[in-house]
């Protein structure tokens, strides 16, 4: 991924993309969500990451999760579609998101850091960590809300 981008911001700049992003609520037994810390800000956040060129979006998100958290996600469905995001990266880099997130309540693996990852963890929907990623308390407010997915907007 970071060829792709890297090629296209060559071309285009800081100037505004449209840059599509898959994530998932990967739930336990418990029905407790599974949060990284990230490494890049020190929030705790959903596993999630950008699309790469010729990826269907469930291996986006399939791919995201493991390489953040080390668990292979079994049958997700679909939760909501989010787009018009907008985001301005730390380098100037700016971006329309478009954000599609999944839930699973089948998975494996051993939980794991990463260089994306400072901690891995599962969390009761009652209690979530204070310092959540402000750029998902979207996709918590639909979870908490009791509506029933999938969401679009």
């Amino acid at each position: 991924m970071a060829d792709y981008i890297q090629d296209l911001r060559q071309l285009v700049g800081h100037t505004k993309v449209i840059m599509v992003v898959a994530g998932a609520f990967v739930f336990n037994e418990k029905y407790h969500i599974l949060l990284h810390r990230r490494s890049d800000n020190g929030y705790w956040g959903l596993p999630g990451g950008f699309m790469e060129l010729g990826e269907k979006i469930e291996d986006t998100a399939r791919r995201e999760v493991f390489e953040e958290t080390g668990i292979r996600l079994g049958t997700m469905e679909l939760f909501g579609i989010y787009s018009n995001t907008e985001k301005v990266f730390g380098n100037g880099d700016q971006s329309s998101l478009v954000q599609i997130m999944f839930t699973c309540k089948e998975f494996e693996g051993e939980l794991r850091t990463s260089h994306e990852s400072l901690e891995t963890k599962f969390f009761p929907t009652h209690s979530l960590p204070k310092n959540l990623y402000p750029d998902h308390k979207l996709f918590f407010e639909d979870l908490l809300s009791g509506e029933k997915p999938p969401f679009v907007k």
